[in-house]
């Protein structure tokens, strides 16, 4: 939401304005639509971070530049955690981001303009890198460019927060009126109704009872001859703070649905974690993994290479905590039915490759039988 559409309604018609609730509608909308937002990137970002970026040369995973570059740093000043929590970051926030190479280090851009042609490579000028402006002009090809999605939906979340954030700022105000407490007092005499006599009375009697009414421990109030205090009760069927946390709960649901995120994992419910996380990976992750793959290869590798299978890989296998002796089964399956070599199911829990050259070949147990074997053996019985 801009300033103007924020402040618009403030300098029309009514000569007064109330700004200091306006500013607590203001704060009380991004506190939350930061947290639900923080909350989503940091999940987003912490799950690239877990992923493995394999580089292929000619079918065979070979650990070159490129491997280094995005597994451990991408440029000088970053490690890959860092660098991957800026990328979701601005991913999130501006629904793309930029990826620039200088001295041979990937960077994210603060801020870029891009001029967009149909039949030509786009042009990105004005690239700013950590307060830095590039005077260089990068074309489609020399960039790394993502975006996330429509930009339609940002606006309908925007929107979404300001009518949430206000309504969630009325519904804090009227709980505390609703369980402030008031008094009464009462004074017997007649006091003169002109306005110097109304605000000294005014005076004496706040400074006395504020002291009163705020004091956190033992307090007296110096009740006089003619005076009485008495509690007024408020309305016991006011809002509580269940039905505060409803509307915050609502604000995190339209969250977790914009990014496709179980909103049980967003709010950190363990019931049903391992269904959750595996929706989460399949429906937010690896999608994005999925853009960093295909924008990488399309730009790092040449048609030929990737044909050749030389080309970029996102492994999101590693993400979900993996236990070793839960996949003993799965793992005997995979080497015996020569789906995998000794080398893959070690790769597959984390571990580093056997440099033997028996651990790259494939093994076939005696149980298995070539059909054509088998349909022999029929007709010999």
């Amino acid at each position: 939401m801009g300033l103007k559409e924020l402040f618009g309604g403030l300098f029309g018609g009514s000569k007064y304005v109330d700004l200091k609730g306006t500013f607590i509608d203001l704060g009380v909308e991004y506190h939350y639509k930061n947290l639900a937002i923080q909350t989503c990137i940091n999940l987003i970002a912490n799950s690239l971070v877990r992923s493995t970026f394999r580089t292929y040369e000619k079918g065979k995973e070979k650990k070159s530049h490129n491997y280094y570059l995005f597994n451990v740093q991408p440029n000088v000043n970053q490690n890959s955690s860092q660098f991957f929590h800026e990328f979701v970051s601005k991913l999130v926030y501006d629904n793309e981001c930029l990826v620039v190479m200088q001295n041979k280090g990937l960077y994210v851009a603060e801020s870029f303009e891009i001029k967009e042609f149909a039949l030509k490579e786009n042009l990105y000028t004005s690239v700013v890198i950590n307060d830095y402006k590039l005077d260089k002009t990068f074309s489609e090809s020399e960039v790394f460019y993502f975006k996330l999605n429509n930009e339609r939906m940002k606006n309908v979340l925007d929107s979404l927060y300001a009518s949430y954030g206000k309504l969630l700022s009325a519904a804090m105000n009227y709980y505390k009126r609703s369980n402030a407490l008031r008094v009464k007092l009462k004074i017997d005499g007649n006091f003169a109704q002109t306005d110097e006599s109304q605000e000294s009375m005014e005076d004496m009697f706040n400074e006395q009872m504020e002291r009163f009414l705020k004091a956190e421990d033992a307090a007296a109030f110096p009740e006089q001859s003619g005076m009485s205090i008495e509690e007024m009760f408020q309305n016991s069927k006011g809002t509580t703070t269940r039905d505060i946390r409803a509307i915050v709960d609502d604000i995190f649901d339209f969250v977790s649905m914009s990014f496709h995120i179980p909103k049980g994992l967003l709010k950190g419910d363990l019931a049903d974690v391992e269904g959750q996380t595996d929706n989460f990976l399949m429906f937010c992750v690896a999608p994005i993994a999925e853009q960093i793959e295909d924008e990488v290869n399309r730009k790092y590798y040449s048609k030929d290479e990737f044909l050749n299978r030389t080309y970029f890989k996102v492994d999101t296998s590693l993400i979900k905590y993996i236990d070793p002796v839960k996949l003993a089964t799965a793992l005997d399956k995979y080497l015996s039915s020569g789906t995998h070599s000794v080398n893959e199911n070690r790769s597959m829990v984390g571990l580093e490759p056997l440099e033997e050259d028996w651990a790259d070949e494939h093994y076939v147990t005696k149980n298995y039988e070539g059909i054509k074997e088998y349909l022999k053996g029929g007709e010999g019985e």
